[in-house]
């Protein structure tokens, strides 16, 4: 019975989610007098702060898409109202219950495609500039076209969205792997993250987002690692566990803005366009908020008392040596040699 409740359930949200792109609009209208779209992208993505550039970007989604298609499309979005577990939202993009989330390359191995992980290797990239050229050149376009033969078109990726660069802070100052030894740190649960913080001595803790200020105001975590805007938008900086932030810069975070291949299969030629295009918009809205929102964060982080150990003053390179046999592993164990050598070239 179980079973057959969840085979049902499943169907239900599949038959919603298609139900908003099929010619709803032909008949009916809306309280205006305007005829009703013809098609509701839902795009939830798990950020909750409106200030968050998701949101931002998620916003200009729905702009573009009502304006390429001259009102015959709109958008229902959900910043966080829908939870802020990727996992879940993955799972309701599957489901058909949304159109559109944006996750970590993370989810994606657990779903048995490990190879997508590797832009979970930290130290892959060493800017923005280096970020963008690799996404954009043929490495994300094959990136792109694995997962989907992997995942047998399950999955199509949209658009290659960022959340800035990831840095360490804490209840203490680190400049160095050493300065971990022993300390508890909350990170992303992928394997080669995790790998990579136990190499520094530090003991990588699972903790759910939303629950971190908790623990790191009650001492249940000795740190933590996100990027300016993240924990700035969470005021983890400050307490007392999270005050001192280092520029470790061991991630330029890389998000997948993810639909699903059967959805995108069903809209006709026409809706495609207007979709893609939407897609387009809101993923260079992403980048660009992201890249302003920075320095703005970095300054409020500053302003609210936390101590920042610059860039300059860590050494990236000790962290670096960690990182990089964690890399050629990761290329050797899921043939990703010529994906590798792609990023490193383009990095030169």
């Amino acid at each position: 019975m179980k079973k057959i409740c969840c085979f049902c359930l499943a169907a239900l949200l599949l038959l919603t989610g298609l139900t908003g792109l099929t010619g709803c609009g032909s008949s009916g209208g809306s309280e205006d007098g305007k005829p009703a779209p013809e098609l509701n992208i839902i795009l939830a993505h798990n950020q909750t702060s409106l200030e968050n550039p998701y949101t931002k970007a998620a916003i200009r989604f729905k702009e573009v898409l009502e304006e390429v298609s001259g009102g015959r499309a709109t958008a229902t979005l959900h910043h966080g109202t829908l939870g802020e577990n990727e996992s879940e939202l993955v799972e309701k993009l599957e489901l058909g219950a949304i159109h559109l989330t944006v996750a970590s390359p993370g989810f994606m191995t657990l779903l048995g495609v490990n190879e997508i992980d590797m832009f979970s290797l930290l130290y892959l990239f060493d800017s923005f500039d280096h970020w963008e050229a690799c996404v954009d050149g043929e490495f994300g376009q094959g990136m792109s076209d694995l997962l989907s033969e992997k995942m047998n078109d399950r999955f199509k990726i949209m658009g290659y969205w960022t959340c800035s660069v990831r840095d360490y802070y804490g209840k203490k100052p680190v400049t160095a792997p050493s300065d971990l030894k022993g300390m508890t740190i909350r990170t992303q649960s992928t394997p080669v993250v995790q790998e990579f913080w136990k190499n520094c001595q530090a003991i990588p803790t699972s903790v759910a987002w939303g629950e971190l200020y908790q623990a790191l105001s009650q001492g249940v975590v000795d740190s933590a690692e996100n990027d300016y805007t993240s924990f700035r938008l969470k005021e983890h900086h400050k307490t007392d566990n999270g005050k001192y932030v280092s520029e470790t810069h061991h991630d330029y975070t890389t998000r997948l803005f993810l639909t699903t291949g059967p959805f995108y299969d069903a809209l006709t030629e026409e809706q495609r366009g207007w979709f893609d295009e939407a897609c387009r918009v809101a993923t260079e809205e992403n980048r660009q908020v992201t890249y302003d929102m920075y320095e703005e964060s970095k300054a409020q982080v500053a302003a609210d008392g936390a101590d920042i150990t610059e860039f300059e003053d860590v050494d990236i390179e000790a962290f670096q040596e960690i990182a990089i046999p964690i890399q050629d592993q990761f290329a050797e164990k899921y043939g990703m040699q010529e994906y590798l050598d792609m990023v490193r070239k383009e990095g030169e």
